[in-house]
C-alpha cells in the first residue's frame, strides 16, 4: 500500500514596517518558507509578488507604515496576504505601457498569479494574491517523474529482503553505475519536493559513508575506473 507523505504547510504572519529596506529580508522569508514547504517552483513568482505588494504599500501610503505579511495554503493555491492600516487607498489594476515608469506592481502581479484582490475590513486592507502550486492536496507534494521513481524505490527498497546483485564484467559495472547515479538523482528531486536540506542530507550522507569504510567488505561490488 502506497503511503502519502504529507508536508505541513502552517499558516504564518510576519508584521514588518514598510521601507525599501524591509523587501529584500522579506523576500528571504518567503524563499525559506518555501524551501521548507517543498514549493520551490513557486519562489521566484512568490518573491516577486511581495515586493510588489510590499512596494504598492510604500507608495500609496508611504515609507513607515506598519504592515503585516500572512502566507497559507487556500485549498492547493499559495495564497500571500499584505495588510496595511488604510482602506482608502485601493490596488488597482493600470493599463501600462512598455514604456511606463510607474503603475506595473499589480500588472505584475496579475502576470504571475491565478488570481488577486483587495479586502476591505474595519481598522485595515488586506491585498492578496495566489497562485497555483500544482499541489493535488495543501498538504500534498509536488510530484514530477523523478519524485516518483524515488517513492517506487523506496517502496521497495522497504520490501526487499536479499541483496541486489549487479552484473559483472566492466560493461556491467558502468551500466550499474549509471543506474545508481539514476537512483541518487531522483532520491534528491524526492527529498527536495519533501521539503528536505538536500545539502545536508548529502552531508549525513557522506558522513554516515566514511563511518562504515573501516569495516566495509572488500569482497563486495567495488567500482572500477580501469
Amino acid at each position: 500500500m502506497t503511503q502519502e507523505t504529507c508536508v505541513a504547510r502552517k499558516p504564518w504572519d510576519l508584521a514588518f514596517t514598510a521601507e525599501p529596506t524591509e523587501v529584500a529580508g522579506l523576500r528571504r522569508v518567503m524563499r525559506l518558507h518555501l524551501g521548507i514547504w517543498g514549493l520551490h517552483d513557486l519562489i521566484d513568482d512568490a518573491q516577486l509578488c511581495v515586493s510588489e505588494l510590499v512596494s504598492n504599500v510604500i507608495t500609496h501610503l508611504g515609507p513607515g507604515t506598519p504592515a503585516t505579511l500572512s502566507v497559507s495554503m487556500n485549498g492547493v493555491h499559495l495564497r500571500i496576504e499584505v495588510h496595511d492600516p488604510d482602506t482608502r487607498a485601493l490596488p488597482s489594476l493600470l493599463d501600462v505601457n512598455p514604456d511606463s515608469e510607474a503603475g506595473r506592481g499589480m500588472a505584475l502581479v496579475d502576470a504571475v498569479a491565478a488570481r488577486w484582490g483587495v479586502q476591505l475590513c474595519l481598522d485595515r486592507k488586506v491585498t492578496w494574491c495566489e497562485l497555483a502550486t500544482g499541489l493535488t492536496s495543501p498538504n500534498g507534494h509536488v510530484e514530477g517523474p523523478g519524485v516518483q521513481r524515488a517513492q517506487d524505490l523506496l517502496e521497495f527498497y522497504g520490501r526487499a529482503k536479499p541483496p541486489l546483485r549487479l552484473a559483472s564484467g566492466q560493461v556491467g559495472r558502468a551500466v550499474a553505475e549509471e543506474s545508481v547515479i539514476e537512483v541518487i538523482t531522483d532520491f534528491l528531486h524526492w527529498l527536495r519536493a519533501h521539503g528536505c536540506d538536500v545539502d545536508e542530507v548529502l552531508d549525513r550522507a557522506q558522513t554516515r559513508y566514511e563511518a562504515g569504510l573501516d569495516g566495509y567488505d572488500d569482497g563486495l561490488f567495488r567500482c572500477s575506473r580501469t
